[in-house]
């Protein structure tokens, strides 16, 4: 037997080794690659900011907490004193495959200077229905920021009935149930439809649902800009009820696209629009809306004055009906009472096209060149073969505060050439409507363009900054973060964006792009291959 002496001092050496594992494994798991030490955290779920420091290792997010007191270490230390640590903002409403399918635009700058991690396509019914060929493209070619897609219902119906305004036939349905099954299985997250714009626009509502239902039964969810924002045809009030009804018959979630009150008939009715998705949410209906924070919406001549049955059947079709006299006289009519609907034609601005003659100007002057009226003078327009883009000021500040303080409500930016939002929306909801006007908190605003919009899209693990997370993650300066593009000036880039990680990757270093593409295509969580 060991003298009691000895047996103490073993016993002694062996607390301490075990004293000491613990601390020795402990100094081991905070070891980071990156340490963005000394920022305020927004963790994106609403939870009040609080200074903590946020480690990196890999993809995730692997530390949040006091580093000192924890001991961390770490490769890269990034200091964010007195700037905002916030996870990247995820947008579900943008017009990007083609820039992320190019090899000069595929880093999607526009939206990482925004501190846009994440981006959602074929939005309003469109985009390609090859969805597995496409997101195939991005994971081989790399892309700046993540990116998912929808299926779009126009370009399915597109592809089975072309333009033409006709019910489709049983065979037909089921060849558009088809091509949405296989973009499901494609990795998909769920449809979108454009009911205002033709094709999309013939579609009866049971048409949309049956096509829905097989979205749903994917697990996917229905996004729509939806069939009326104004008083064109079924009103804004109808076709919100009819997603309602949508999401109550199909039983998935449903979306609404940059949610509005387009023109004066419309004006006012935000607060209807609120109540009628708030009793359809007490009644069980998974119903939520994106907004982007400006009075005038994007989209193209033709499809801000040009009544839909005109477009059936296509650009032909088209000059046929402009160039009968009996039609013409109907058409023009028409056109005419939609100009008022989007308050004149001064309101109409050329944001994009390739005729310079008429890019950067008002309907109304273009129209007074010409010695035309407004309208005769954008049929001209668009009958010769071109369909400009246009912004479209059309909208009232109360309705957007209105719409923009419900907490079902999140950022989109609905970016497209010719228009501020695709470079401006998110600096501009922080500098104007944070900052400026207090309609928001800071906490709310990154909420409202994290943490919401990936619990809506079904993106685990992403819109939020926790221990385990993704590490999409931004740093910015919230005194400088502001937008610069204009409706003249529509391409500058933000400002105050300081370091944005894509993935654990540094894409943007002290406000400049390092080059790198590490953004994934996402496909939706239980698709095949996901």
């Amino acid at each position: 037997m060991l003298p009691q002496s000895l047996r103490l001092r073993l016993r002694a050496a062996v607390a301490l080794a075990l004293l000491a594992t613990p601390a020795a494994q402990l100094a081991a798991q905070q070891q980071v690659d990156v340490l963005i030490r000394g920022g305020t955290l927004v963790d994106g779920t609403g939870s009040a900011r609080r200074r903590a420091d946020v480690g990196i290792k890999g993809d995730r997010v692997s530390f949040v907490g006091d580093a000192s007191a924890a001991r961390v270490t770490a490769t890269k230390i990034v200091d964010a004193t007195n700037l905002i640590v916030a996870p990247g903002f995820i947008d579900p409403h943008t017009h990007t495959q083609g820039d992320l399918s190019s090899p000069q635009r595929k880093a999607n700058l526009p939206y990482l200077m925004q501190g846009v991690t994440t981006v959602i396509t074929n939005n309003d019914g469109g985009g390609g229905v090859e969805i597995g060929k496409l997101l195939d493209t991005w994971t081989k070619q790399g892309i700046g920021t993540n990116a998912a897609v929808y299926i779009g219902q126009g370009s399915v119906r597109g592809a089975v009935l072309g333009m033409s305004s006709s019910a489709p036939t049983a065979p037909q349905m089921d060849s558009m149930k088809a091509i949405v099954s296989r973009a499901m299985d494609q990795g998909a997250i769920g449809m979108s439809t454009g009911l205002y714009y033709a094709p999309g626009s013939y579609s009866t509502t049971e048409e949309v649902i049956e096509l829905a239902k097989i979205a749903a039964a994917k697990g996917g969810l229905y996004d729509s800009h939806i069939r009326d924002e104004s008083s064109y045809t079924i009103g804004l009030i109808g076709a919100v009820n009819e997603v309602i009804r949508i999401g109550r018959e199909a039983r998935l979630p449903v979306h609404i696209s940059h949610i509005k009150a387009l023109g004066t008939d419309v004006w006012g009715q935000s607060d209807t629009v609120i109540a009628l998705m708030k009793q359809a949410r007490a009644a069980g209906v998974d119903i939520t809306a994106g907004q982007y924070p400006y009075t005038a919406s994007g989209t193209s001549l033709g499809a801000s004055l040009l009544p839909r049955w005109a477009e059936a059947g296509g650009r032909d079709s088209l000059r046929a009906r402009a160039n009968d006299p009996a039609t013409r006289a109907r058409l023009v009519k028409e056109m005419e009472d939609n100009l008022r609907r989007r308050n004149g034609a001064h309101s109409l601005l050329i944001s994009s096209t390739r005729d310079t003659s008429i890019l950067g100007k008002r309907l109304d002057v273009i129209a007074a060149a010409r010695k035309m009226s407004p309208v005769e003078t954008a049929l001209q327009i668009i009958v010769a073969g071109q369909d400009p883009g246009v912004a479209s000021f059309n909208m009232d500040e109360k309705d957007i505060e209105n719409f923009m303080k419900q907490d079902f409500i999140v950022t989109d930016s609905d970016g497209s050439d010719g228009h501020p939002r695709k470079y401006g929306t998110y600096p501009k909801l922080f500098h104007e409507y944070v900052n400026k006007k207090h309609v928001l908190t800071l906490e709310r605003a990154v909420q409202r363009s994290s943490g919401e919009p990936a619990k809506i899209l079904g993106l685990s693990n992403r819109g939020v900054i926790k221990q385990g997370a993704i590490a999409d993650v931004i740093v910015f300066d919230n005194n400088t973060f502001a937008d610069r593009s204009t409706y003249e000036q529509p391409t500058l880039l933000a400002t105050g964006m300081r370091f944005v990680f894509v993935n654990g990757v540094l894409t943007v270093d002290g406000g400049n792009y390092t080059g790198a593409t590490a953004g994934k295509a996402l496909r939706r969580a239980n698709a095949p291959g996901a």
